[in-house]
């Protein structure tokens, strides 16, 4: 009698990841994703893959700021440097820069560049005197009363400029003329303003004020800003400033034209938090809202605000864009903002929770240098078209200038980097070291509830020249991590196969670590399944 043949099987299956995602430090991250990481890129995903070593440009020593307008410049300790040479000067600490023309703007400063001239100043303008005669003049070629202001000796043009809101203080002997006022015209030692602009004593064409007297053209104390259709804007506290058109020298003209100076007051509570200008608005932030500013002209100007998760206190300079797409670093993470929304975009980071973030843009990807609660920095950048995020390093970068082609960053040691895929890199850069990196992968189970062991693993990998990778396994989350290959050397793309003692267990990790370049094509898991006890 025959009797039927019985199937065997080994028990061995095969596991083959092709397809590497990015950082995902949640508990639930699946095969191919990493639960932690350093150096890692997706440029050549779907492969996973080292980052490319930056360029150190220049080191600075007390590094204050850095931004990109024709050329890169940047402030070290209390100089203003265009192109490498030093413009002007201006205090220490933080800077915010904007442009207007051919103008770069630093706050809080508020001095200026000119990239087309050369020159540097000043926007505000204060002349201080114990001598002011007011009296009658001329506008517009014809005779005006109470509408001029002369002081022999001075020459006005080299204070203010026809146009500029200016203010009178330190008036006593007519206290009304303390005010403030619009320049129409100018001589040498003469302002003339609208007729009856000032008050004169009684059956006098002119008088002399004596005393602590002052001219000012100011400028608002302004804590975030921005350019935006031929206007500088900012904000400081609850309030919106937008400067005359074309001309950041004045916030105070309000004269009912096109041209003039606008302010107002958000209703809400809490204080602005930054500005940008984005796909056609400007646009304000605070910590639960979003402000817009629809309208041309100062006469249809409205402020529009929603109730959302806007921008966290300290990470202004984290707003970028990147794939068209405005990222900024809300109280709850990291956010995509495309108009509407904003929607949030740092799951991958789990449970860790972010501030004083400082963000920048190549263009397709946002990277963004962020502290996390227990003191520790990180450099992320996010792939906008690839949908991932992956952890560079511990970078504490104090901002980002996208010029030439290439983003550059200032860190906290001064140090300037080019970083990303540089095209053509100024003369005398200097390339990093060999980048060490690693890549954790999660937790693998291999959808399978039972215990199982892994018995071999198949990498095929490339590394570049003077670059070598070590491969490490942990079981069961026991916290040790025992090395699997001795160090795999440069080579050309090959395939490697690495034994490993068997062990069973509910689930097992690995980690890949190497220094230099290095691109991992596929794995191959070989394990068997056993009983769930």
């Amino acid at each position: 009698m025959r009797l039927p043949s019985m199937k065997f099987a080994d028990g061995i299956a095969k596991s083959k990841q092709v397809k590497f995602g990015g950082l995902n430090h949640n508990v639930g991250a699946g095969d191919g994703e990493l639960w932690s990481m350093e150096n890692m890129t997706s440029d050549h995903h779907p492969v996973l893959s080292s980052r490319a070593p930056r360029k150190l440009y220049r080191k600075l020593e007390k590094p204050s700021g850095i931004f990109a307008w024709e050329k890169l410049c940047w402030v070290d300790g209390t100089a203003f440097y265009f192109d490498g040479e030093e413009k002007g000067q201006v205090s220490e600490g933080k800077k915010q820069f904007a442009t207007l023309g051919s103008f770069i703007l630093i706050f809080p400063d508020k001095c200026w560049y000119n990239v087309d001239s050369g020159d540097f100043g000043s926007m505000e303008s204060t002349w201080r005197g114990n001598s002011l005669t007011f009296g009658n003049g001329l506008l517009y070629g014809e005779a005006a009363e109470a509408n001029c202001i002369s002081c022999k000796g001075v020459t006005w043009s080299e204070w203010f400029r026809i146009g500029d809101a200016v203010t009178i203080s330190g008036c006593t002997s007519q206290p009304g003329n303390n005010l403030s006022v619009i320049i129409r015209a100018m001589e040498e030692d003469r302002l003339y303003f609208y007729e009856f602009s000032f008050t004169l004593p009684e059956e006098k064409t002119e008088y002399t004020e004596e005393g602590n007297l002052e001219i000012s053209r100011t400028v608002p104390n302004l804590e975030y800003v921005c350019e935006h259709e031929n206007r500088l804007w900012g904000c400081s506290g609850n309030t919106i400033y937008a400067s005359k058109l074309g001309d950041f020298y004045n916030w105070n003209v309000y004269d009912g034209l096109e041209t003039d100076s606008w302010a107002v007051e958000a209703g809400s509570a809490g204080d602005f938090t930054g500005c940008i200008s984005y796909r056609g608005y400007a646009t304000f932030f605070k910590e639960k809202h979003i402000y817009k500013v629809y309208g041309s002209v100062p006469s249809n100007f409205q402020l529009m605000g929603s109730a959302t998760l806007g921008l966290a206190q300290g990470s202004a300079d984290s707003m970028a864009v990147a794939g068209e797409t405005l990222f900024y670093l809300s109280p709850s993470g990291i956010m995509a903002y495309t108009g509407g929304v904003p929607q949030p975009t740092g799951k991958a980071f789990g449970n860790v929770r972010f501030q004083n973030a400082v963000g920048g843009s190549n263009g397709l990807k946002y990277y963004v240098s962020m502290q996390d609660y227990e003191g520790c920095w990180h450099l992320f950048v996010f792939d906008t078209q690839e949908g991932m995020w992956h952890r560079e390093d511990a970078t504490q970068a104090m901002g980002f200038a996208a010029w030439n082609g290439n983003l550059y960053f200032l860190n906290a040691a001064g140090e300037i980097w080019i970083s990303g895929n540089i095209t053509e890199s100024p003369e005398g850069t200097t390339e990093e070291e060999r980048v060490e990196w690693f890549a954790e992968f999660a937790d693998f189970t291999e959808t399978n509830p039972n215990r199982k062991g892994v018995s071999k693993i198949q990498i095929r990998f490339e590394l570049d020249e003077g670059a070598s990778m070590q491969v490490w396994i942990q079981f069961d989350s026991d916290g040790i991590w025992q090395k699997v290959s001795s160090g795999l050397e440069e080579g050309r793309k090959r395939s490697c196969y690495l034994p490993i003692i068997p062990r069973r267990g509910d689930h097992y990790r690995l980690k890949l670590t190497g220094t230099g370049g290095c691109r991992i094509y596929s794995m191959v898991r070989e394990y068997y399944s056993g009983s769930e006890i």
